[in-house]
């Protein structure tokens, strides 16, 4: 598997600024699967992407603070310090409100890091409970966005971005423009372009605060393109990649 991933990444990674690992993926695996998640999170950082620790992570207090440091930067036990994983950001879930999210957002502050935010997601079902109506009349996906603004705000940096982000479908292109209006500063991480269907040439909202404020993601229309358009797994991979590096840019520029 690690030699399969290391081709794979070795392929694109001229073409990527960061690498999303699917955390579920390698926990399948047991003790393995974690020693692969590491070992391809250290792979990806010497390739020069960041790493985005894909595990919708959502609870409160000490285990939220648990999570934190094993995506982030480790914790000290009674037998000596245990390493965390050193993601440069993490994909966290809301549904238990802002002191859900809060702890991971002091971890990450803290090492410079960073937090994405569930806010309107790419699957079918996100319109069961992300688009109900609250009483002031805003949805719930709304509400959400609102909060990442709020806990974002003192982690703005220079160039404007915060590091408090937010995870918004590109299967529900709609929404974009009122995601942005809610969240300035916000950098969107846009899952669901390819394989779910999203087209990057659908984006252009996402890129309103600038170049740096949206990160476009496609896993399968990559890892997969040879299936797809044939010839070589690592030249097809990075063909796709290409071409969807060039559609973003076009869009941001």
């Amino acid at each position: 598997m690690l030699a399969h991933c290391r081709a794979l990444i070795d392929a694109v990674a001229p073409a990527c600024v960061a690498a999303k690992l699917q955390l579920a993926r390698f926990e399948a695996l047991g003790a393995h699967g974690g020693a692969a998640l590491a070992a391809v999170a250290r792979l990806a950082r010497e390739r020069g992407l960041l790493v985005i620790a894909d595990g919708k992570r959502g609870d409160i207090g000490v285990t939220a603070r648990a999570y934190a440091h094993a995506l982030f930067d480790g914790l000290e036990t009674p037998v000596g310090r245990i390493g965390g994983l050193n993601s440069d950001l993490v994909t966290v879930n809301p549904f238990m409100g802002r002191d859900s999210l809060e702890p991971f957002v002091t971890v990450a502050r803290a090492v410079g890091a960073g937090v994405l935010v569930l806010v309107r997601t790419s699957n079918e079902g996100a319109r069961d409970v992300q688009d109900l109506r609250l009483q002031d009349g805003s949805t719930a996906w709304e509400s959400v966005a609102r909060i990442v603004t709020e806990l974002g705000a003192p982690g703005v940096g220079a160039a404007g971005v915060s590091d408090v982000g937010a995870v918004i479908g590109a299967t529900e292109p709609r929404h974009l423009e009122r995601a942005r209006e809610l969240m300035p500063s916000a950098p969107f991480l846009l899952p669901g372009v390819g394989a779910q269907g999203g087209r990057v040439e659908d984006l252009a909202a996402a890129f309103a605060a600038g170049r740096a404020s949206a990160l476009v993601t496609a896993s399968r229309s990559i890892a997969e393109a040879h299936a797809r358009a044939g010839g070589e797994p690592a030249a097809a991979a990075r063909a796709e990649a290409e071409r969807l590096r060039a559609a973003a840019w076009a869009l941001s520029g």
